[in-house]
C-alpha cells in the first residue's frame, strides 16, 4: 500500500481539450489541504537548512591559516568551539527530523480520519481504465460507469479500491493523496470536494503500456445536481428515435461489441469493458484519451490501437457505411 506523500512541486496538466486540471498544491478538499500544508512546511524547512549550510560553507572558506602554521597543530579554544557547534548542529538536525516526522504523521491522521458519509463507490482499476460502481442498499439504485466520478460538494465519499489485474494507484491530486489498488485486496480512501469543479485524476503506479492514458475526472456538483445525475444514471438507455441511430443500435447488437460492453435496456450484457449505457454523457472516452464527440467515437471504433496502442479492445470489422450510424448511436447515449 502506497502512503500519501506529495512529491511533485507542481503538476498542472490539461486533459485533451476537456476541462480538468490537476495540481497537488491546488487543494480543494480537507485531505489535499493537509498534504499541501505539509509540503510547503517541508519546502520552507529544507530551504532554511540549505541556506544555513551554504552560509557555514562560505564562512569556513574565508578562514585562512598563516603560511607558516603547523597543519597538525590544534587550538583548544577552537576545538571546544567546533565541538559545541557540531553538537548544536546534530541536535537541531535531530529536532528537525523528529518534527517533520510528527508533521507527516499528523497529515496521515487527517488523511485517514474518515467521516461518516452517505455515498460509497467501488472503484476497480483495469488496464487501462477505471470502473466505478455506485453502491446502494437498494439494488435497483446500483449502477456502473467508467472513468468519471460525480460527487456532491461538501460531503465525504468513501472509495473502495480494487484491481482486476496489476497494481494501480488512485490519485486525485486536488482532493486527496494516493492509494494503491491491489489485486485480491481492498483498500479504502475518502475524498471530499469543498467547492464545485472538475478535478482530474490518474493512475500513479506504472501499470503497463498505456499507464499514461489512464485518467479519470471527478465532477463535484451541488447536492441537487448530483441527485439528478444519479437518478438519470440508474435508468436504462433510451431507445433511439431517428433512423440513423436505430440502424446504429442494430449494428452494435449484431457485432462482437455485446460480448464485452453492456448497455442497459438492450441485449448487450458484457462485463469486461466499460458500461456504455450513458457513454454519450461522459466528457471523455478511452479513460481521458479523447473528448467525447461523434468523430472521436468513430475514430476509436475504427482503430482503437491507433489512438491508444496496446489497448485491450479488438479492432471490429465494419463496413464503411456502418461507422457513422454506430458512432451516432453511441454519441446519443446521454
Amino acid at each position: 500500500m502506497r502512503r500519501n506523500v506529495p512529491f511533485l512541486l507542481l503538476m498542472a496538466l490539461p486533459l485533451g481539450g476537456c476541462q480538468g486540471w490537476q495540481s497537488a498544491l491546488d487543494a480543494h478538499g480537507p485531505a489535499a489541504s493537509s498534504l499541501a500544508r505539509m509540503f510547503w512546511i517541508f519546502v520552507a524547512v529544507l530551504v532554511t537548512v540549505w541556506a544555513l549550510t551554504m552560509i557555514a560553507l562560505l564562512l569556513s572558506l574565508r578562514r585562512r591559516r598563516p603560511a607558516d602554521a603547523d597543519p597538525l597543530a590544534t587550538d583548544p579554544r577552537t576545538e571546544r568551539r567546533m565541538t559545541i557547534t557540531v553538537s548544536v548542529a546534530i541536535g537541531l538536525t535531530l529536532l528537525t527530523v523528529i518534527s517533520l516526522t510528527g508533521l507527516s504523521y499528523a497529515a496521515q491522521k487527517v488523511l485517514f480520519a474518515y467521516k461518516d458519509g452517505t455515498l460509497t463507490l467501488l472503484v476497480t482499476g483495469r488496464q487501462w481504465w477505471w470502473q466505478i460502481t455506485y453502491e446502494h442498499s437498494e439494488s435497483n439504485r446500483v449502477f456502473t460507469t467508467a472513468n468519471e466520478i460525480h460527487i456532491p460538494v461538501g460531503e465525504p465519499v468513501l472509495i473502495k479500491l480494487e484491481s482486476s489485474d496489476v497494481i494501480h494507484s488512485f490519485w486525485i491530486p486536488s482532493l486527496t493523496g494516493k492509494m494503491d489498488a491491489i489485486t485480491g485486496r481492498q483498500n479504502q480512501i475518502q475524498i471530499q470536494a469543498d467547492r464545485p469543479g472538475i478535478y482530474r485524476g490518474q493512475c500513479a503506479e506504472y501499470c503497463g503500456l498505456q499507464h499514461a492514458h489512464m485518467g479519470l475526472l471527478v465532477i463535484a456538483e451541488s447536492k441537487e445536481d448530483f441527485e439528478r445525475w444519479r437518478e438519470h444514471q440508474t435508468a436504462s438507455a433510451i431507445p433511439p428515435q431517428d433512423e440513423e441511430r436505430q440502424r446504429g443500435m442494430e449494428i452494435f447488437l449484431s457485432k462482437p461489441c455485446v460480448m464485452c460492453h453492456q448497455i442497459r435496456g438492450t441485449d448487450a450484457g458484457g462485463k469486461v469493458a466499460p458500461d456504455l449505457t450513458h457513454v454519450g454523457s461522459r466528457r471523455t472516452i478511452g479513460a481521458g484519451t479523447l473528448e467525447t464527440t461523434r468523430g472521436n467515437i468513430a475514430a476509436w471504433i475504427v482503430d482503437p490501437h491507433g489512438v491508444k496502442p496496446g489497448v485491450n479492445m479488438p479492432t471490429i470489422q465494419l463496413e464503411p457505411d456502418e461507422v457513422q450510424p454506430l458512432a451516432s448511436y453511441l454519441e446519443g447515449l446521454k
